[in-house]
């Protein structure tokens, strides 16, 4: 079994480094975050970090990496304090993960890409049109990650919409059904399968 040690990891090439611990921690949620500009530009980017944070509030959070640099996504959230979040499914990948380019606050990436934008219920931030769970956001709050400069950001849950087949009489969201991805590191994509569902433990 390889093994590096803290100095091994500091010590490597950037893109195999970035590789390997983007990917050691395991699959991720894959989710579009849909935005608006205050000029009226939508904005669409693919985040692999959001997790679920409570219920009651219903509250997610996701990181964004250093703003030393433009962040559409963040400059949009905390401009006008709505977002969505778009689950990705297999039919998508492609043009969910071209969402990753770097392009400028006036380029929409709807308009780079195949997805297309989808608008429900008074909601200023655009959904993504298809997409089997679909989330609207209000920004809550947001703290900062001293140890590399990240951001994590807190969002409610306003508005949730679910495929149909995917919800089941419990509660539970089938996310096979939707052929919904998870992410492997940056770039690897997998359609996941559920298994089993096993009832709540307690102590023997």
């Amino acid at each position: 079994m390889p093994h590096f040690s803290k100095e091994d990891i500091s010590e490597m090439d950037y893109l195999y480094r970035i590789n390997l611990i983007n990917s050691c921690s395991g699959y991720k949620s894959a989710n579009l975050i849909g935005s608006k500009s205050k000029k009226g530009i939508s904005n669409v980017a693919v985040f692999s970090s959001i997790t679920h944070i409570g219920s009651d509030p219903s509250i997610l959070g996701f990181f964004m990496r250093p703003t030393t640099v433009i962040r559409n996504t963040y400059d949009n959230i905390k401009d006008m304090s709505v977002f969505t979040v778009n689950h990705i499914y297999e039919d998508i990948l492609k043009d969910a993960h071209h969402t990753s380019a770097k392009y400028d606050a006036m380029t929409s990436e709807f308009d780079m890409t195949n997805l297309e934008e989808d608008y429900k219920n008074g909601c200023i931030a655009p959904f993504v049109k298809n997409s089997p769970v679909q989330m609207a956001m209000n920004f809550v709050e947001e703290y900062h990650i001293k140890a590399n400069n990240t951001m994590l950001l807190i969002g409610e849950i306003t508005d949730l919409y679910i495929q149909d087949s995917l919800l089941q009489e419990d509660g539970f969201v089938n996310l096979s059904e939707g052929k919904i991805a998870a992410i492997n590191g940056l770039d690897g994509y997998t359609i996941p399968n559920l298994k089993t569902r096993l009832a709540y433990q307690r102590p023997k």
